[in-house]
């Protein structure tokens, strides 16, 4: 059984599906339409940039999920691969907006209008400057978190991505973080300040989780052909108000991706299939389990190797 998964933000380059862009008019439509529903040309700025454009998070979210979107719609229509018949798609923080699309649970122009709100609500919800992000490598969520649990006196920040074995991803004020670095450092745990603008995935993003409750409760979610793994729960999304839910709580909780795979391998998958820019996910999917099959799909060589 196989599995579809969508990329989140850090995937994206200027040029990303530049190739399809230029050869399948289906790409060409939906990049037209994007520019449309957006009222820019988000499609200019994927294909020329500038980079510094393209990695605004109000641009970088609706950006990432046209690609995948493309892709997804490029292989179903014109190399009549249908990825539908997944057990279950999954997305990485704004890729999940990207599965729950693809798998019908929200039309196009809707999810990157929502994308394009929640992109630069949870750019706004801390002023410049005062959040980041780090990433930690080779430990473990039970060593960070009781890390975190000795220090929380001194100290705010919280597990914003638990990504693969070895790789996760803390967020906080930047005071808390340098503090943590250090701290991080004493113990011998190795880290990387992210090059990132905001706090993403904890509790600094509560004025995001208020737009994004206003702004999803006006939406018109339909029942979707696959099953959803939610990034909150790492579990199987029952019904639309659990959906809507989630969402909702995504933005200030825990991307549990490590744990979203491994309970999608302990539910009889055992290929995976990621459709947008880049191939971060496949590399995560890797560490977590170095068994299982994994296709990378973003270029017409791509799709006309697939096999499911």
């Amino acid at each position: 059984m196989f599995s579809v998964i969508f990329p989140g933000q850090g995937s994206q380059i200027v040029g990303m599906g530049k190739e399809l862009y230029d050869k399948f008019n289906i790409v060409k439509d939906l990049f037209k339409l994007a520019d449309d529903t957006l009222n820019f040309s988000i499609s200019k700025l994927i294909l020329e940039g500038p980079k510094e454009e393209l990695d605004l998070t109000a641009n970088t979210q609706p950006a990432i999920y046209l690609i995948s979107y493309s892709i997804f719609n490029l292989a179903k229509h014109e190399f009549n691969i249908d990825l539908n018949k997944a057990k279950y798609f999954a997305g990485h923080s704004l890729g999940e907006y990207s599965a729950l699309s693809c798998a019908g649970y929200l039309d196009f122009s809707d999810t990157l209008r929502i994308l394009r709100i929640r992109g630069d609500a949870m750019q706004n919800s801390v002023p410049k400057g005062q959040g980041g992000m780090v990433a930690v490598l080779g430990s473990t969520v039970d060593m960070i978190e009781k890390i975190l649990k000795e220090n929380k006196g001194n100290l705010k920040a919280q597990i914003a991505n638990d990504n693969s074995e070895g790789q996760i991803v803390l967020s906080g004020e930047t005071g808390d973080l340098e503090n943590l670095i250090q701290i991080l450092k004493d113990n011998s745990i190795k880290n990387i300040k992210l090059p990132v603008s905001a706090p993403f995935h904890c509790n600094l993003m509560n004025n995001a989780t208020k737009i994004m409750s206003e702004e999803l409760n006006k939406l018109n979610f339909k029942n979707g052909q696959n099953k959803l793994i939610s990034n909150v729960t790492a579990n199987e999304i029952k019904d639309l108000d659990e959906l809507k839910n989630l969402l909702i709580k995504q933005i200030e909780n825990r991307v549990r991706w490590r744990e979203s795979v491994i309970s999608m391998i302990e539910n009889n998958v055992d290929h995976f299939i990621e459709i947008g820019p880049g191939k971060v996910l496949s590399g995560l999917v890797k560490r977590i389990n170095r068994d299982v099959k994994i296709d990378t799909i973003n270029s017409q060589s791509d799709i006309e190797g697939l096999k499911i």
